[in-house]
């Protein structure tokens, strides 16, 4: 008999696998229908021995000491600061829209307060900001908001911004100055040996066990448990009984080039042509040092395993018929991005795990004293974590 079956060997099933065999002491098995732990942050070498990430860039940042503390319990940090490029109107420029830019793209030498009157003067008044489209064209204008907004937020969400909540563009700023860090959290920094290691180093505990190739509904039936910790999708739990909330997926082609380097930064988008997004390079956010070089090219889909919410008034409404159910679910708890249907960063996901740990743990009370370890490794299923 297991305390918990969580499912979902992620972010957040992983944290509360650890919170609960470590600080309570209790059985847990841990299932993911995919070979691996990790979620989407799972981390493998390639063919050509280059270390790349299987479902696009992941980048660690955060502002919480406290986040940073506890991961840091399981791997050492390589610091890195993000930086992105844009394609745009056959140049390479910063993203988010800098000084830089903007001087760049239209041969200007504008000073920072020259830059925000020369905003200003573009930005179209929006009265009601609802949708993406408004968030920028408010801002920066139409013409920028054409150039780097209107083409990559159709092609990652097959919908116009103007469809589309204004949270999508929110996300991203807009400077001034010349800062060209794609975020400007206090910590920003890599595993320095990669995620799997990470996670396989947080599930590294005689209380755990982990079920790769594992689907959910057929591990329920078969091992006994007593409590559920959900991390998929919401509206699979309750097996679509109100239709299937909408996401958008991502197709991945990974290749290895014959060149140590193949552009300046990890990252550039591509607003305006091809029909991929970006071309990630993972050299850049790794630091290896290797004779090849391997990238990603993201084709964003409407088929394939969900990945983004798709954020619109009439999809929040439909989950929240589905976190009703939930709410009324004995002995589960449902917790991540694809439970709570929403996007979420990797330090926030986290976050939200220690949170639901600490409300389990007030809720629950002092646990039942631990069993042998002997015992536990002769009637559960051997570590498969890869």
């Amino acid at each position: 008999m297991y305390d918990w079956l969580i499912v979902g060997a992620g972010f957040a099933g992983s944290v509360l696998a650890e919170r609960l065999a470590r600080r309570r002491g209790e059985r847990v098995l841990l299932v993911d229908r995919r070979p691996h732990v990790g979620g989407n942050a799972y981390d493998r070498i390639d063919e050509a021995g280059v270390l790349i990430h299987q479902y696009g860039p992941h980048i660690f940042h955060t502002n919480s000491e406290a986040i940073v503390d506890y991961l840091s319990a399981f791997t050492a940090w390589r610091p890195y600061e993000h930086r992105v490029l844009a394609m745009v109107d056959g140049m390479q420029v910063p993203i988010p829209i800098n000084l830089d830019t903007i001087n760049r793209l239209y041969g200007l030498s504008l000073t920072s307060e020259e830059l925000e009157a020369w905003f200003a003067a573009r930005a179209e008044p929006v009265a009601d900001i609802r949708t993406s489209e408004d968030v920028v064209v408010s801002a920066i204008g139409r013409e920028l908001y054409e150039k780097f907004f209107r083409g990559y937020t159709r092609k990652q969400w097959g919908l116009d911004p103007s469809e589309l909540d204004r949270q999508v563009t929110a996300r991203v700023p807009t400077r001034t100055n010349r800062d060209d860090r794609y975020f400007t959290d206090t910590f920003q920094a890599m595993p320095a040996q990669g995620y799997t290691r990470m996670f396989e180093r947080m599930l590294d505990h005689p209380n755990i066990h982990v079920m790769t190739n594992a689907d959910f509904r057929d591990v329920r039936e078969v091992i006994p448990h007593r409590r559920v910790i959900y991390t998929g999708p919401i509206d699979e739990y309750f097996d679509f009984r109100f239709g299937r909330l909408p996401y958008r997926s991502l197709r991945f082609v990974h290749v290895t080039r014959d060149v140590a380097q193949h552009q300046p930064v990890a990252v550039v988008n591509y607003p305006q042509t091809e029909t991929y997004t970006r071309i990630t390079e993972y050299k850049h956010l790794t630091g290896q040092e290797h004779p090849k070089t391997s990238l990603t090219y993201e084709y964003p889909s409407a088929e394939g395993d969900p990945y983004y919410p798709v954020p619109r008034p009439e999809n929040q409404a439909l989950f929240k018929r589905y976190e009703r159910l939930a709410r009324a679910e004995a002995d589960v708890w449902f917790v991540g991005r694809l439970a709570t249907y929403r996007y979420y960063n990797m330090d926030q996901i986290v976050g939200q795990a220690l949170a639901a740990f600490r409300r389990i743990d007030t809720q629950l009370g002092r646990p039942a004293p631990a069993r042998p370890t002997a015992a536990a490794a002769e009637t559960g299923p051997s570590l498969a974590a890869s």
